[in-house]
């Protein structure tokens, strides 16, 4: 029986940052571990709901009452297991998830919503440091193989829900690490790469095969899958960025995709390079795009010593808390959400757009020439339009395209396999999470597009189970009720 009083005794409160003056001189990430008391305390404030919303806006349905309470009582592994259902890796959840949980948390009406995801990621971190993570190697094998191709959060956990299930499962990787984004993409000030080792450590023992550098489509062909597995599994996830080909100025030198600054300082900081090509040092960085990816250049420009950084957003100024009328509980709020790079320098301006690019005679970017714009959508239709008279330049040595992606890039294998993208990129699949090739599923970014972690583990987990069905083994998979695929051409 959970605390009634718990949300009256405690108000909400989330563990301090590293001080920013310590934190950007180095890649570790930005939370120290919490206190258990503090992480006991914001579980109590938890009021096991007779409706959880919270399990609403989880797309893994995670049992979010139920490890609340053991928290607060101090049964950490009956709360690693009740969290371990549902979602495989909350280690990465914990970190990396804008929680839309807590959007939905009944106790976000009158009050500030529980601390969900701070209590996630702890639970996890004392199931690995307890040794509460164990691997769970499947019984008996079933004599079917599976192939994965990429090895992000989908992939991985389509491959463990899988490889459990006596399943042999093969993961493909291009890059010469196992994790996708998680590894290269995502800085280490937001998920160190040794907590991603840790659960592939794990996998490994389960019976997982991981091959890395190998471009699937190239280094082995369709018909090599379709001879070696009985089933494959499309995880490959949605990187073609999205560019601004027709700004005039775009081929000027020193205008990127954030994705080529972000994968090479990463790899510089795991040790694999020694410089990166696109470095902020001593530069003013002007970022393009007001989200997640921009928010992780803007720390990565803070520690890589640039002189300035300006983020900008051609959405006007959110508010800082919910507008009840537009998007009342529990939906998602369209909120001002200030990341912890936002705390250690840099200007924000919104309700901008760029103009043009301007650079020298030597072809070099020096400056961003912006308006004032005016965002409206009508008919579904969204159009951007520029306040005469309000342009100016921002000086930039440095310019980062962090506007989203365009769904997953074009590829050899799915012309071999005969696929083809939609009109968003991306791949369909009908409701059993199958592709126009019989025997080939999709699941994750790929299949969805750009979208959250949870929803990648959620359709990962949805697809493993549609594959253990498709091959006729016996037994059901668990998996999540909120991550249905659309039939073909939705």
């Amino acid at each position: 029986m959970p605390d009634p009083n718990g949300f009256l005794r405690y108000e909400r409160q989330l563990p301090k940052r590293r001080p920013v003056p310590v934190r950007i001189q180095d890649w570790r990430e930005v939370y120290p571990p919490a206190g258990e008391e503090l992480i006991r305390d914001q579980a109590t404030r938890c009021m096991d709901c007779g409706i959880p919303f919270c399990h609403e806006g989880c797309p893994l349905g995670n049992r979010i009452p139920d490890w609340n309470d053991l928290v607060r009582t101090g049964a950490w592994q009956a709360a690693a297991e009740a969290l371990h259902a549902t979602n495989n890796f909350p280690e990465f959840t914990g970190r990396l998830c804008p929680a839309p949980c807590e959007a939905a948390c009944v106790l976000g009406i009158a009050d500030d919503p529980v601390t969900i995801k701070q209590v996630e990621v702890e639970i996890a971190n004392h199931a690995f440091d307890l040794g509460y993570v164990r691997p769970q190697p499947a019984p008996a094998a079933t004599g079917k193989r599976v192939a994965v191709v990429g090895s992000g959060p989908a992939g991985l956990a389509a491959a463990q829900q899988l490889a459990r299930a006596g399943h042999a499962v093969t993961v493909y990787e291009r890059d010469d690490k196992i994790g996708g984004l998680l590894r290269y993409g995502i800085p280490d000030f937001k998920i160190e790469k040794h907590v991603v080792d840790a659960r592939l450590a794990q996998m490994e023992a389960e019976g997982v095969v991981f091959e890395t550098g190998v471009e699937v489509g190239v280094d082995i062909t369709a018909d090599d899958l379709r001879d070696r597995f009985d089933a494959v599994l499309l995880a490959a996830g949605a990187l073609a960025g999205r560019d601004t080909v027709s700004t005039p100025g775009r081929s000027l030198r020193g205008v990127h995709l954030a994705m080529e600054h972000l994968v090479p300082a990463n790899r510089v900081v795991a040790g694999l390079q020694d410089t990166t090509p696109i470095d902020a040092a001593g530069k003013h960085v002007v970022i393009i795009g007001g989200g997640d990816t921009g928010a992780d250049c803007l720390g990565v420009a803070h520690r890589q010593g640039a002189a300035g950084v300006v983020q900008l957003d051609q959405y006007p100024l959110p508010p800082e808390a919910r507008a009840g009328e537009l998007h009342p509980w529990p939906t998602w709020p369209i909120i001002l959400r200030n990341y912890p790079a936002h705390e250690e320098g840099g200007e924000r301006v919104f309700g901008v757009a760029v103009q043009e690019f301007v650079g020298d005679d030597e072809g070099k970017v020096t400056a961003v020439r912006i308006a004032d714009v005016v965002v409206e959508r009508v008919n579904g239709v969204r159009t951007v339009t520029a306040t005469p008279g309000s342009e100016r330049d921002i000086k930039a040595d440095l310019v980062l395209l962090a506007i989203g992606f365009e769904g997953t890039e074009e590829q050899p294998l799915l012309s071999q396999f005969g696929i083809s993208r939609n009109r968003r990129g991306v791949l369909d699949a009908d409701t059993e999470w199958q592709t126009q090739a019989p025997g080939v599923f999709v699941a994750g970014d790929m299949h969805r597009g750009a979208s959250l972690i949870v929803w990648a583990i959620a359709e990962g987990r949805s697809a493993a189970a549609a594959i253990h069905r498709y091959l006729g083994a016996s037994g059901e998979l668990p998996e999540p009720v909120r991550s249905n695929a659309q039939p073909l051409g939705v």
